[in-house]
């Protein structure tokens, strides 16, 4: 009601999300004017709601987006409200709010139709052109909540990415997707603020708990790796429930690809199962394939220049970035000083022999040699035992994966026997390998493309198993084609030498003894050499050098060599060599400069022949 002290008068202001419930007969509002007709104007008195001031209430002349005060007089049976103009010089003001129910977004589904209240912090905001859609994250879920000023108009500019805000809306459905349409958006003051960010941070420390499930197989190292795969798979769950990006980087070949899409499997379930739009698994999930097994400059290049633009164009958080059969070793460190610029998180799954330098960089690190294991335990094994942590729902799909990854590794680990056992009555070992093969012939021709559906195919995940065989029988078909095209071109060139601790070293130039630019390409060419030379040699102990003009790769059997420990003694040895690389223990590459092609090979093969044989 309208107080008779001048002084004491109160206008209301009547919030976005108000509606004609709000209005009360005999309150005075602040208002807009909207228009003109012969009897009278029409006021705004929020978006929502407009009355007619009749001409014979109106005080003086007014023109359009004028603001006045006004009276309600009456509210009509039909919802029309009757309004005097009235002048007031000093008044108090009192906003009004939608009495609205705050309620979680986990119970949205059964509030259709009504008009709510949720609390949550903005995880994106993404302008389309037409309205601003701000996906909403609380302490149960995530939500889309679109806001409409004018075609591609931002709304709320004032709400930014990460600020904690109070939405009051009209919960739809468009497009068969739930959303909310936005009355009203407050970002929360500090006090506010701060209350509703603890309750949504320890509600998702809460749901982000992996399940306490058992391992596939029973083996010490995979069990001691427990509780940091744990961390892992709760990271990653946390960055999901938040609307985090994750960007899953993994080394191009049968073991790495299983990793990762044993863990893309997980992640692209869960993003499902919680509610994000129909495309969310493929704006908030990229997995991308490294040529080499470690995070090249070129690929933080690549992902952050994706990373940033999404930030600015669609208001995405920076992502959580996931390396897989790599990113343990010093020649990460360069690409992890960049992202650092960022605030980049990183999660590593990899099984190569980890520098100490790492960590630092790092959020967690999953690797068997920190628990007394070593590279036997393969990427896609780990990767696989994350998945299950990450989502259990999706074991029926990747439970075969640590097998293929095992036998396209070559493991000699005890786990690579379990786990053939595991699955052979769906897979015998020999389609293990066709499998592995299969993954490395098609990876070559994708390049640094992922071939998401090629390869679920490959790996019998889009469950069509008739395809699947199809296919895998035509790749290995292609694949053994060309390797035996290789071989016979090789295999004669290959210069044998003993060293004096007996090792049997085979030299092979691979630029000019090999075809280039095709399938298999060096390294695998490296190792196929090898595999026969050590058939041949059954029993002794055996090295492979497949080298060109700047590189070579090593392949070992019966040679305790430590790949990665030589190129650091090499490069310090040999001033000038341009010396990197790494890799396994017994397994690796190394890089150097064209011309001091000759002295690095020789100063490398002194290394070998220092090596201890196994006895």
């Amino acid at each position: 009601m309208q107080n008779t002290k001048t002084d004491d008068v109160l206008v209301y202001r009547l919030g976005a999300g108000c509606d004609l419930a709000d209005i009360e007969e005999g309150n005075t509002y602040q208002g807009k004017v909207q228009g003109f007709a012969t009897f009278g104007m029409f006021v705004q008195i929020n978006d929502r709601i407009k009355g007619l001031v009749h001409k014979s209430n109106m005080k003086e002349e007014h023109k359009e987006k004028d603001s006045v005060l006004v009276r309600v007089r009456q509210v009509r049976p039909n919802g029309n409200i009757d309004l005097e103009e009235v002048q007031h010089q000093v008044y108090q003001v009192q906003n009004v709010e939608r009495k609205s129910t705050t309620v979680r977004i986990s119970d949205l589904p059964g509030k259709v139709g009504r008009t709510v209240a949720v609390e949550g912090e903005i995880a994106q905001v993404k302008q389309t052109s037409g309205p601003t859609i701000f996906t909403i994250v609380d302490d149960t879920g995530s939500q889309n909540a679109a806001a409409f000023v004018e075609a591609g108009v931002r709304a709320y500019p004032q709400a930014e990415l990460g600020d904690i805000v109070r939405i009051i809306g009209e919960v739809m459905m468009r497009n068969n997707q739930l959303q909310i349409e936005v009355d009203a958006l407050t970002v929360l003051g500090d006090e506010e603020a701060v209350a509703v960010q603890a309750r949504i941070e320890k509600a998702l420390d809460a749901r982000a708990e992996p399940e306490n499930i058992p391992l596939l197989v029973k083996s010490e190292v995979l069990e001691n790796l427990r509780p940091e795969m744990r961390k892992v798979a709760k990271l990653i769950r946390k960055a999901i429930f938040t609307s985090q990006p994750i960007i899953l980087r993994h080394h191009a070949d049968a073991d790495g690809i299983c990793s990762a899409v044993a863990i893309e499997q997980a992640v692209v379930s869960l993003i499902r199962e919680s509610g994000g739009d129909f495309d969310a698994e493929y704006f908030l999930f990229k997995r991308a394939p490294s040529k080499a097994p470690f995070y090249e400059i070129e690929d933080i290049t690549r992902d952050l220049d994706f990373s940033l633009k999404d930030n600015v164009r669609y208001g995405q958080k920076i992502p959580l970035v996931i390396l897989t059969d790599n990113g343990s070793t010093e020649e990460d460190e360069p690409s992890y000083k960049i992202a650092s610029v960022y605030d980049i998180p990183f999660i590593v799954v990899d099984h190569h022999h980890p520098d100490a330098t790492i960590d630092k960089y790092l959020k967690a690190h999953v690797n068997p040699y920190h628990v007394g294991g070593d590279f036997g335990i393969t990427a896609g094994m780990l990767g696989t035992e994350v998945a299950r942590l990450i989502n259990p729902k999706v074991e029926p799909l990747i439970r075969h994966l640590p097998a293929v990854a095992g036998v396209g590794d070559r493991s000699e680990a005890p786990e690579r026997a379990l786990f053939l056992a595991l699955v052979r009555d769906q897979y015998t070992e020999d389609d293990c390998k066709d499998i592995a093969l299969a993954l490395d012939y098609e990876q070559f021709w994708l390049r640094f493309n992922d071939g998401r559906e090629i390869v679920k195919d490959i790996l019998n995940i889009s469950g069509n198993t008739e395809r699947h065989k199809k296919l895998v029988r035509l790749l290995v078909d292609g694949a053994n084609t060309m390797i035996e095209d290789q071989m016979s071109a090789s295999m004669p060139h290959v210069v044998p030498r003993v060293l004096k601790n007996e090792a049997n070293l085979f030299l092979l130039d691979v630029e000019i003894h090999a075809h280039k630019f095709t399938f298999p390409p060096p390294g695998k060419t490296s190792g196929e050499v090898h595999d026969r030379l050590c058939k041949q040699n059954a029993g002794k102990p055996v090295v492979t050098i497949g080298f060109g003009p700047d590189f070579a790769v090593l392949r070992s059997r019966g040679v305790l060599m430590n790949i990665p420990r030589m190129v650091r003694e090499l490069r310090n040895e040999i001033p000038g060599g341009g010396i990197s690389g790494g890799g396994h223990l017994v397994v690796g590459s190394i890089k150097f400069v064209e011309g001091m092609r000759d002295v690095v090979l020789e100063a490398l093969i002194e290394k070998i022949a220092d090596a201890q044989i196994q006895r």
